[in-house]
């Protein structure tokens, strides 16, 4: 009976797949799962054994992944109504991934690392460029940045002291510092209290 079971799930599970018209979920979340999942776990485990090779291949797959999520962002609203994209993509991602066909290393070898030899320095200078950016953008806008982790903390009740602090205030200088003051004035009076 259990055979029986696992055979009609095996087969329900494939015709939902390979079914061009009305799978799509199955087939994005399979999508997910290949593209993804996998991954994530093989290079955490590529990583712990210290295995160079393995490493490299996790890395050739992040770059032609990342590269066609990134093209994927601008054509998805197009592709994704052309009937079987999603089935196409999944090939494609298992594709990458197969040993056999070596497809990271060809998508690497071949696309990526020509385009990025070739526009380097444009790429370097466009990124700096942006880190610095980024940099000037967190540095001015310390406050509020401590204020939202102070209410993620509270709302996620991961920081125990939180809800004996009073609210931090964004755009007040030393905030960061009253919460600090605050926190040893509690730990202080607790002190105080078990003696």
């Amino acid at each position: 009976m259990a055979l029986l079971g696992s055979a009609i799930s095996n087969e329900v599970g494939l015709q939902l797949l390979l079914y061009p018209l009305g799978s799509n979920v199955v087939v994005r979340t399979a999508c997910c799962s290949v593209g993804v999942v996998l991954p994530v776990y093989s290079t955490f485990k590529a990583i712990e054994k210290k295995d160079q090779n393995e490493q490299q291949k996790w890395l050739l797959y992040w770059a032609a992944y990342g590269s066609f999520s990134l093209v994927e962002v601008f054509s998805d609203k197009i592709l994704s109504w052309v009937p079987v994209y999603y089935h196409l993509k999944f090939a494609f991602l298992v594709w990458l991934q197969l040993p056999a066909t070596g497809g990271a290393k060809k998508v690497y070898t071949n696309h990526l690392r020509p385009f990025f030899l070739k526009h380097q320095a444009k790429v370097d200078r466009i990124l700096g460029s942006v880190y610095n950016e980024m940099g000037k953008t967190i540095s001015a806008h310390q406050a509020e940045i401590q204020y939202l982790r102070t209410m993620i903390m509270r709302i996620m009740g991961s920081d125990e002291q939180s809800s004996r602090i009073g609210p931090a205030r964004p755009n007040q200088a030393g905030s960061n510092l009253q919460i600090e003051d605050q926190t040893r004035q509690d730990s202080d009076t607790e002190s105080d209290i078990d003696d």
